[in-house]
């Protein structure tokens, strides 16, 4: 007998979200259609994303509320749900902005195609189009090619003057060149802060060298339309006229009209999307400032399928450039159906306190927030986007990965400890209970202090002897001024100088290694918080969610002949605290660049020591790493040590280092990172992420010293830290030396002589001399007479120069 089917489209009327019979629904349906059969399959297909099939009994009617009881429960809805799905589809698209416009000029042939090779499956690469006065498409932003090429080097001559609205510009553009022409001219990067060094080395790229790189898709902006049309060249002409298998998926414009004429003539699926301006620039047509537009969205669906914003439409700022409340833009454009694309990330702009220089916050914050999700990013930087949509959305409640066993090397599932240095003092004043309590939250293991001494012999925690850097005594204690030689080369006010309630009377200090550069640490807790002395920093350790504590100790030799113990002062602490005792769960690393002190706590063998190797080295002699496991189970280097660079290009890993410290059994912590760009070296893509990557992936360390834990904190919970699965996408280790070989001979300075080799000398400090008794408090100590001398001089000379610049400032 011939097999026999039969199909049959059933409507569902729409319903409440819930669980609801359709049983009934289906049999009345299909009844006419299940006439002709005694037995067969029925296949129930349901062509919706956001509902489900289920097959139970329902003899009780109780079921079927039992059953939503446990979804509702397992899968709740409202404000507090972590449920990002706003409309129907996939993932926020990666768009890229002129390719990887953050490294490369942007829109040149490298741009592109690292954005290509760096960036999620299915990155759109954007296209602000140009059009010569042949009418060809060039992929250029802005409308001066003088911004943005080397155009005047080879045409100096062929500079113009148009109107632009109110005002005349002058400049070089591209209505005033053949396609041959513009093909001549190379390009150049716009941004200061991005290397210049592949500046004058590509060419323009065409619209279709971009389509010829097996694009996924291109975004092209048409940014000004009405400018080509007054030269007589049309851009829609030239858009309607591209091959049928041009991979154009989105066409954006700031203009309504232009929008509006080419929706009628475009044949495929390509999207319009309505670009908007600032918002107080007026749109051509409806002449309303973008602004206005904004509030009443259902003006635009009737022509766009979306919109793409500046992301502060989203998620604005104060004056002070920290974050206001969301906007409801992107709740009112997907109640429409619009589809919403926020522009302007890129990693190298400052934009909000709130994200502590990690961009990835940023992007998170506009797809994994309780509210809302937007539909796509308009980047510079499409790995740090990549990242975030693949590795760390939705990750805030996974537990981090498991670190690595005491005293024992990384192995795949295990990551590095996460040490602070001086807290989380990327985000409070370091040493403060702020920044430690920050730091707890932010999901580090070990939290450091490094021990200074207050002239009565209080031990207490600060970054610095010299309280200048971080505290306001200078505000107050200018008379202390002095040059101690062995603490520093410059003169300070130091702590030994100052009694513990002198201290007390401090306020904290935030300053930034950038701030003179525009780049300030969170200026709203600039004097926030209090400083702690050694006990109540362990108390408070003891009491937190941590994995151990980090003493560190400097100065111990120059101390002593102050009458400060600060070894035994230490030792007490940790003792008078438990922390001494193996039943103690919280482990304790003593960390020092003095041989001599680590040796000192040779006497408690549950202490973790750690030598600090302070200058940057090329290597280690196999004597000095056997003299440093005598007194040490772990080695402290800067990042320098294991990654050379030359002109902020990364050349190499210092494999060879990290080696001979693994194969004596020893482990590697580096520091200490911050987030701040200008930190950051090119091949990391302005990224800390992939820094901290790097130095995981690529170098296996145990340990990361980090002013900034969430941010580790943020990789190390998502998947893609755990190497033992087989992620899609993933966020990976720079590739030292890749960039450099692209830079043009001679564009970089000459490269540095390499640094010294670590030896035994280097390695093995005097015996610690005995700590001097100390003279009373008003009473000059003994063999202080010169330093007193220079600090009277010292404050002398900073007085007369504070009043000649007082007197100066008052004349002017």
């Amino acid at each position: 007998m011939a097999a026999k089917w039969a199909q049959k489209t059933v409507v569902i009327p729409a319903q409440r979200r819930g669980c609801h019979l359709i049983t009934p629904k289906i049999l009345k349906e299909i009844e006419g259609d299940l006439s002709g059969f005694k037995c067969g399959l029925a296949h129930l297909f349901l062509q919706h994303t956001s509902a489900s099939l289920t097959i139970n009994e329902n003899y009780d009617s109780d079921v079927q509320a039992d059953t939503e009881t446990f979804l509702n429960r397992i899968v709740p809805e409202g404000r507090s749900a972590p449920w990002k799905h706003t409309l129907e589809g996939t993932p926020p698209l990666v768009i890229a902005r002129g390719g990887f416009s953050g490294l490369f000029p942007e829109s040149s042939p490298a741009a592109y195609q690292f954005a290509i090779s760096t960036a999620l499956p299915g990155v759109i690469l954007h296209c602000d189009l140009q059009l010569s006065s042949d009418a060809k498409g060039f992929c250029r932003s802005g409308i001066r090619l003088d911004k943005s090429t080397l155009i005047e080097d080879i045409f100096p001559n062929r500079d113009k003057t148009y109107k632009f609205g109110p005002e005349d510009v002058h400049a070089w553009f591209s209505v005033d060149f053949t396609e041959a022409e513009l093909l001549n001219v190379t390009v150049k990067q716009t941004i200061y802060s991005r290397p210049s060094t592949f500046d004058g080395v590509m060419p323009m790229y065409r619209l279709e060298d971009v389509a010829g790189l097996g694009p996924d898709g291109i975004w092209v902006n048409v940014e000004y339309n009405s400018f080509y049309k007054e030269h007589k060249i049309s851009t829609e002409d030239f858009l309607l006229a591209l091959p049928k298998d041009f991979p154009i998926t989105y066409i954006s414009s700031p203009d309504i009209s232009f929008l509006k004429s080419i929706g009628g003539k475009l044949k495929g699926n390509t999207k319009l999307i309505l670009r908007s301006l600032w918002e107080n620039a007026t749109e051509p047509t409806l002449l309303k400032s973008y602004g206005d537009i904004m509030k009443d969205l259902s003006i635009i669906k009737p022509f766009a399928s979306g919109i793409l914003v500046p992301r502060h439409f989203i998620w604005p700022t104060n004056k002070d450039e920290y974050l206001l409340p969301s906007t409801s833009l992107v709740k009112d454009a997907h109640a429409l159906g619009l589809e919403v694309y926020a522009a302007g990330f890129a990693n190298d702009i400052f934009t909000s306190y709130n994200y502590s220089y990690d961009p990835a916050a940023e992007y998170l914050q506009f797809i994994d927030n309780p509210d809302f999700s937007v539909d796509g990013v308009l980047t510079d930087f499409t790995p740090t986007a990549s990242g975030a949509i693949a590795c760390l959305a939705h990750t805030k409640g996974n537990a981090l990965l498991p670190i690595a066993k005491p005293l024992l090397a990384t192995e795949n599932g295990e990551r590095p400890l996460i040490i602070t240095h001086n807290g989380a003092s990327g985000v409070f004043s370091g040493c403060t209970d702020l920044a430690y309590q920050q730091a707890v939250r932010d999901g580090a293991d070990i939290l450091d202090c490094s021990v200074r001494m207050s002239k009565d012999g209080v031990a207490f925690c600060l970054g610095s002897a010299d309280l200048t850097t971080s505290t306001t005594a200078a505000t107050t204690f200018m008379a202390k001024v002095v040059t101690v030689s062995e603490i520093q080369n410059k003169s300070g006010i130091f702590s030994f100088d100052l009694s513990w309630s002198e201290i007390q009377t401090l306020k904290p200090e935030l300053n930034g290694p950038y701030a003179q550069a525009g780049l300030k640490r969170n200026p709203a807790a600039k004097n926030a918080g209090k400083f702690l002395s050694l006990p109540e920093f362990l108390d408070f350790a003891k009491t937190s969610n941590i994995s151990g504590v980090l003493i560190e100790i400097e100065d111990a030799p120059y101390l002593a002949t102050r009458g400060l113990g600060v070894v035994d002062a230490i030792s007490s602490a940790l003792v008078n605290a438990s922390y001494d005792k193996e039943s103690h769960q919280q482990r304790v690393l003593i960390q020092s660049d003095d041989s001599s002190v680590l040796s000192v706590f040779k006497k408690f063998p549950k202490f973790e020591r750690v030598f600090v190797i302070d200058p940057v080295i090329s290597d280690a002699s196999k004597p000095s790493i056997d003299e440093i496991k005598e007194f040490a189970h772990t080695v402290m280097v800067s990042r320098g040590a294991l990654v050379r660079a030359h002109g902020f290009f990364l050349t190499g890993f210092n494999d060879m280092l990290v080696g001979k410290i693994h194969d004596a059994n020893l482990t590697l912590h580096v520091g200490v990172l911050k987030n701040e760009f200008m930190n950051i070296g090119f091949d990391y893509f302005a990224d800390p992420m992939v820094e901290i990557v790097t130095y995981y992936m690529g170098l296996v360390c145990d340990g990361i010293v980090t002013e900034f834990p969430a941010t580790a904190a943020a990789y190390f919970r998502s998947p893609c830290s755990d190497l033992t699965k087989n992620m899609s996408y993933s966020i990976l280790a720079a590739n030292p030396g890749g960039l450099e070989k692209m830079v043009p001979l001679g564009a970089l300075p000459p490269a540095l002589p390499p640094a010294p080799v670590l030896e035994p000398a280097d390695v093995i400090d005097p015996p610690l001399p005995p700590v001097a008794v100390s003279s009373p408090p008003e009473s000059t100590p003994k063999g202080e007479d010169d330093a007193s001398g220079a600090s009277s001089n010292a404050a002398n000379c900073l007085l007369v120069a504070g009043i000649a610049a007082l007197l100066y400032l008052s004349s002017h």
